[in-house]
């Protein structure tokens, strides 16, 4: 007998660790972060009124790369993974391209996280961590054919992993994860003491 593992869901990881002067460039993403937490006024106020534990930038501003180098050199690095995981996704992009749509900064404080969610406008989504202190939050992936098994059961707690219904992926300071945009993912509540701090990202075809 066979057994086909047919419509695999990639995720794509790799880490900036191995780049040159990693240390100095994470220094300097996180510092560039916390200045944004500190002087985007707008953002500030979009986390409060939506009641988000920490800070982002998801709504106030789109300019990053423009904003701050290390931003701009974190693009080029992320440009690069990019292109790698839509060859290995076989995207026969024509005569588009790949582009970063959209680049955020999250600072998740102790005990606050972000709900279930995908990103319907883009093709894929990713994020970089910077700081992820002991207990960080893992980035949760929902199989994305749950909703059409209402009848069956579920899996064993030994299901390897690409038969599990929820996987955990824990991340390391300069990790990169990408996915394609509609699989639903989540940030769990943040059990460090300190702040979990990443920078997300899309890129849309065109």
């Amino acid at each position: 007998m066979a057994l086909r593992l047919l419509f695999p869901t990639p995720v794509y990881e790799a880490s900036l660790t191995t780049d040159r002067m990693f240390e100095n460039f994470n220094a300097e993403l996180e510092a560039a972060c916390r200045m944004l937490a500190d002087e985007d006024q707008a953002g500030r106020r979009w986390c409060r009124e939506h009641a988000y534990g920490g800070y982002t930038s998801y709504a106030s501003l789109d300019d990053l790369p423009r904003r701050a180098s290390v931003f701009a050199d974190l693009k080029r690095k992320l440009d690069r993974h990019a292109a790698a995981f839509a060859a290995d996704l076989a995207y026969d992009l024509g005569a588009g391209r790949l582009r970063l749509d959209s680049l955020w900064v999250n600072i998740l404080k102790p005990g606050a996280g972000h709900t279930g969610h995908i990103h319907p406008h883009s093709v894929i989504s990713g994020t970089v961590y910077v700081r992820t202190p002991p207990g960080a939050s893992a980035l949760k992936l929902e199989d994305p054919r749950l909703p059409m098994m209402m009848a069956a059961p579920p899996r064993r707690a030994d299901a390897p992993e690409a038969q599990r219904s929820f996987v955990y992926l824990a991340p390391q300071p300069g990790t990169v994860f990408l996915w394609e945009s509609w699989l639903r993912h989540e940030v769990p509540a943040n059990q460090a003491k300190t702040e979990r701090i990443s920078v997300s990202f899309n890129y849309g075809w065109r």
